[in-house]
């Protein structure tokens, strides 16, 4: 099934949901460094491979990082094509002063932002689907 394209939508059935946990974004030179984790997300760059895993996984196996982040899923299936989303998302969250990080699943947006900011961001997502664009 093909994912929604409709900004107006998008933003309509937004759906943000706050998951349990503490997770943090880690840069290793050897992926199998994480052997035994949970990974929920790895990219490959020039300077090593960022993971993202639980804190509790990162501090057990002593992994190395220094933003502890809360993890929001958009329960909106959104497809990879859909043009404005992570704009709007993301400009209404810089008004409010919350950094976020984006990582762009097949069927959903995953928002990595600080913990502290947590209840923040799903203040300012709730709002932006009743608001829309």
């Amino acid at each position: 099934m093909a994912g929604e394209t409709d900004l107006k939508t998008l933003l309509a059935t937004l759906s943000p949901r706050l998951n349990p946990g503490e997770f943090v974004f880690c840069c290793v030179s050897d992926p199998n460094l994480a052997a035994g984790a949970e990974v929920l997300g790895s990219f490959r760059e020039t300077e090593g491979t960022t993971l993202i895993l639980a804190r509790s996984d990162a501090e057990r196996l002593g992994l190395a990082y220094d933003y502890v982040a809360a993890w929001i899923t958009l329960d909106v299936h959104s497809a990879l094509a859909a043009v404005g989303l992570t704009a709007a998302f993301a400009s209404a969250l810089g008004r409010a002063n919350i950094s976020c990080n984006v990582i762009a699943g097949y069927h959903h947006d995953h928002l990595f932002v600080a913990r502290e900011d947590a209840e923040r961001a799903m203040a300012v997502l709730r709002q932006l689907a009743v608001e829309g664009c």
